[in-house]
């Protein structure tokens, strides 16, 4: 029986160190995404979000031009836009462009969270307010601008550039209702498990088994999101994993502070319970040497039977976070 291929890609947010620019964190993006494009990596993503001083990813395809303009053959795209922010004709306009600019690497992943707090929710959104009704509605009216014209019958609306494009489309999710959707829809889904682990396992299996062939797609495509972290020894990536644990438990006390060097102990940083709530968000998170972090991550496909993995590595050394993806490039799965 052949073995199956399971492709690796990036997602970042464009942390920004503690001590660095924002201009620093979109060119250690540029950087990181040259380098995995020449270890073979499939695509490099960045997440929308707003109002978070440690993430500079709000004009997310601004930054998604600045990526494609800097590399030559990897697939760019939004890991994912947040759609009730934007009308759908907007989306499809800028999507449009870069896809118009960058032929064939562009992907389009769509979630349904806000990316940010609730009073920046407002201010993004103005008076528009969501209903459960509103995502699935958008989703098919973005499709919908990226069909090819019918010349006998023009819509009065139309995304120029955008339409007869066909900018692939991915569902991202962390919960069933995107399950499910992906799978009503026919599209690809990726699953947030490097942050909201619970459901993954059956939002996957909802997904395949309600799985419904589109245009776009004719059977399931699943992907995960995992933190990965790997060293020369399971030592040091436990020390180069402080950051990511610092990163997390900013968002459980809501301080969300740069991007902060690993602690010689973390153990006097945190409490108990705090300690408790970072291992339950990051459960799907693997560090160690490369041999570790190999068993851990074929144990994991192996169980989810996904077909890509989406990684992300917080790491405060950016030389040490080349070094991380090289290694984990070298690891077959």
């Amino acid at each position: 029986m052949s073995k199956r291929k399971i492709a690796k890609s990036v997602l970042d947010l464009v942390a920004v160190n503690e001590g660095d620019t924002h201009l620093k964190a979109m060119e250690n993006s540029l950087s990181l995404a040259q380098h995995v494009e020449k270890l073979g990596f499939k695509r490099f993503w960045i997440s929308e979000h707003h109002n978070t001083a440690s993430l500079v990813s709000s004009a997310t395809p601004i930054l998604l031009g600045y990526i494609a303009q800097g590399t030559e053959r990897i697939r760019v795209g939004s890991g994912g836009v947040m759609l009730p922010n934007h009308t759908p004709l907007i989306v499809a306009e800028q999507f449009g462009t870069l896809a118009t600019l960058y032929p064939d690497r562009i992907d389009l992943g769509l979630g349904r969270a806000p990316g940010t707090d609730q009073l920046t929710a407002q201010a993004l959104r103005r008076q528009r307010k969501e209903s459960v009704h509103d995502f699935p509605r958008d989703v098919i009216e973005l499709q919908h601008y990226f069909q090819p014209i019918e010349p006998d019958n023009v819509p009065p609306v139309r995304a120029i550039p955008g339409e007869g494009l066909r900018v692939p489309i991915y569902l991202l999710g962390s919960s069933l209702f995107s399950a499910n959707l992906a799978a009503q829809l026919g599209l690809p889904y990726a699953f947030a498990s490097h942050f909201a682990p619970t459901h993954l396992l059956d939002a996957l299996k909802m997904y395949k088994n309600e799985f419904q062939s589109s245009e776009q797609l004719q059977k399931p495509y699943a992907m995960a999101a995992v933190n990965v972290i790997i060293a020369e020894t399971d030592e040091e990536a436990e020390y180069l994993a402080g950051s990511m644990k610092l990163f997390i438990l900013n968002i459980i006390r809501n301080t969300r502070n740069l991007l902060q060097p690993p602690p010689e102990s973390i153990d006097e940083v945190w409490n108990s319970i705090e300690k408790m709530q970072v291992s339950q968000m990051m459960y799907y998170t693997f560090v160690g040497s490369k041999e570790t972090v190999a068993k851990k991550l074929r144990s994991f496909t192996e169980a989810t039977q996904v077909d890509e993995l989406i990684i992300i590595s917080y790491i405060y050394d950016h030389q040490k976070r080349l070094e991380s993806f090289r290694l984990l490039s070298e690891i077959e799965l």
